[in-house]
Formats: C-alpha cells, structure tokens, sequence
C-alpha cells in the first residue's frame, strides 16, 4: 500500500489487475486491434525493462520479468509501455505534448524492430539506459551481495527482508537443489569450470515486492566448488507462480503449471533470462528458479527531460518490439506492422486507438492513485 501510494508511476507498476480491467472499459476497447498469438510479457511497464546478462560478458536490455506473460494479444503490452512511459512524464512534471511526441516514437521504434529484428536500429540510446548498462558492466558478486543481502560474504542477513526458514523448508529447498536439472542449469552458467558441485549455503524466505506477497519466495546462496577446493558462488531467486491476470488469446495452448508458463515465456521473450530460468516444484506448490546476476537491474526513472523521455520512448518500444518479433516469421510481422500503420488517422503519428487506450487508462489510473492515497492514509 505504502510503495503503491508513493507516487501515480508506482501506482501503474503495482496494479495489474486495474489496468487490464479499465482497458476493458476504456471507449478505444473495441478498436483495439488483435495481433498475432505470441508470448507477450502482460505486464509491460518501465520497471519491467532492463540489462540483463547472458553469463558471458555480453549485456542487452530485455523485458526481465515474466510472471504475467501469456500468449496473447501483442497491442497489450504496446498499450501498458505507453501507460507507463505517460506516467513517468507526468511523474517528472513534463507538458503533455511531450507524451504525444513519445508515443509516435514509440510506434517508429516498435516498426524498426518488425521491419528487422536482427539487425535494425532502435535509434538513440537514452541516458536513462546509458548510465544503468555502464553500471551493468561494472557489476560482480560483491555487488549484488551487498545490494541484494546487504553483505558481501556468503550468508543471507535474516531481518527486516529475509526471514527464517522453518525445517519443511529448508529440506524442500535441499531437495530442490539436488535435482539435477536444476544442477545442471546453475553449473551451465558457469564457464570457469565444468567439474563443479552445486551446494546450498543459506537460504531464507523472501519477503519482497507486490506481486508475492502471500506466496512462497525465496532467496538462497549456491555454492559452485570445484576440485580444487575453489568456490564461487551464485545467487538464487526462488518464486512461486500463480494464474496470470493478462488475458490470454483464445485458444492459445500454453504450459497448464505456471511454473512452467513463465519459463517458456522467458525463452521466447528474453532469451538472455530464460536460459538462467527452470520450473519446479516445492511444498506442493509450482515455483520458477532463477539465477541473479550481478549484472541485472532494473530501470529507475526518477526525472525524465523530455528529449530523454522520447528517446527512451523509441528505444524501449523497439525492445519490447523485437521479443514479439522474434517469435514471427517476415509474413506476420509485415501483416502486424501493416494493422499498426492502418489506424493513423488522428492528429498524431501513433494508432489512434494506442493514443486513445494510454489518455483514457491515463485519467482512471490519476483517479484510482488519489483514491489509493486516501485508503492508505485513513488505514495509516
């Protein structure tokens, strides 16, 4: 409630559930047109961008969560993107033809990917995305040590974030890592040594973010020793996977355990993630294990000027445009680029029901945020 309250940008990121439900009775509902059934993210906001490692050394930025992702309707994410990036222009108290000028760009970048995915040009990268890859690049175990457990050596501080396991599970998560697909995914990312064991150091229930509170989370330090007696170590996100709240397209054929949804998803989405990424089971429960690397962040957008906010409008479109295109061969994705080009009849360069969706969703969102902010300082 307190994160969500901070301000109307963090209001979007936490409220799945209401964007998908206003844009349902938003007037640009039924205009909006209908893609190819892909992989979508569901969930496409700002903070759902960012670096992401390929555990060589090689860096691009990638959608980076996938706990909503379905196969779906690929105007979806474009629609939440373009909430988000008005928010955060809203959030840095920029004019409002800044967002019109932002969500043109986003359609010219989201286009270049269509036209090429491999090669084509998302156009210039934005400060925003500048500094927090060079900052990607510097990063190492001691780094994400400290940031995420607040210490540098190989233990999980228990406190205000991580909390005690109790002995059903810590001998679920023992269990877990024995398996050896699960082995043999950390020890895969590991291109030292190829004679490696993997043991559980520490572990502790994560509590952390929106989107798992009430379900099982957890943190745990992977030791990777060889036999040499050298180790290293590896940082282990464990999360429980629930039914997403994007809707899915009419017929598509997905994994029926979530688990296994959200892994499938990050392999055609964000390959860089989901390499690091395999489905399990704990406590009878279905959960996804990822890797943390040193090298993943996300995107803070504190202030945006506005020639940053349309760059990183093109840029993060041409992102997001590129995981859809992927998944389509050269006739979806001239037959999709074609269904984007067919609506610009309005006064801006953009679909005019992409326009309308982000100004209708814009004004409920603006009104459910004040009436969070009221509930929340009542409760307070």
């Amino acid at each position: 409630m307190r994160k969500m309250a901070r301000s109307a940008h963090a209001y979007v990121r936490g409220n799945t559930a209401k964007f998908y439900e206003w844009l349902d009775a938003s007037p640009a509902a039924k205009r909006v047109p209908t893609g190819p059934m892909i992989w979508i993210c569901g969930d496409c906001h700002l903070g759902n961008l960012g670096p992401l490692s390929n555990g060589a050394d090689r860096i691009e930025v990638q959608i980076r969560d996938l706990d909503q992702a379905v196969i779906g309707n690929p105007a979806h994410d474009l629609i939440r993107l373009g909430l988000s990036l008005a928010t955060a222009a809203r959030g840095s108290d920029l004019p409002g033809v800044t967002t019109a000028y932002m969500i043109e760009e986003m359609v010219q970048g989201y286009a270049a990917a269509m036209q090429d995915p491999t090669s084509g040009h998302p156009g210039v990268e934005p400060d925003v995305v500048r500094s927090v890859r060079r900052e990607a690049l510097g990063r190492r175990w001691k780094h994400l040590a400290r940031e995420r457990l607040e210490a540098i050596e190989p233990t999980i501080p228990l406190g205000k974030k991580f909390w005690a396991l109790d002995g059903k599970e810590r001998d679920g998560l023992q269990t877990v890592f024995a398996d050896a697909d699960v082995a043999a995914m950390i020890l895969s990312l590991d291109h030292k040594d190829k004679d490696r064991s993997v043991r559980l150091i520490d572990a502790a229930y994560w509590m952390k973010g929106c989107s798992s509170l009430g379900l099982l989370r957890y943190a745990a330090i992977i030791g990777l020793k060889n036999a040499k007696g050298r180790s290293d170590y590896a940082l282990i996100d464990l999360k429980e996977a629930v039914a997403p709240i994007a809707p899915a397209a009419a017929g598509a054929e997905m994994p029926v355990d979530n688990a296994e949804r959200v892994a499938a998803a990050a392999r055609a989405l964000s390959p860089h993630l989901g390499q690091r990424m395999i489905p399990t089971r704990m406590l009878g429960r279905s959960l996804f294990i990822r890797e943390l690397a040193p090298q993943d962040l996300k995107l803070e957008v504190d202030q945006f000027s506005q020639a940053q906010a349309v760059m990183a409008a093109r840029y993060l479109a041409f992102v997001v445009g590129k995981a859809h295109a992927r998944q389509m061969d050269a006739a979806a994705r001239d037959e999709w680029l074609a269904v984007l080009e067919a609506d610009r009849k309005g006064l801006i360069e953009a679909p005019s029901w992409l326009w309308e969706s982000v100004v209708s969703l814009a004004g409920s969102h603006e009104a459910g945020y004040l009436e969070h902010c009221r509930r929340y300082a009542l409760a307070a």
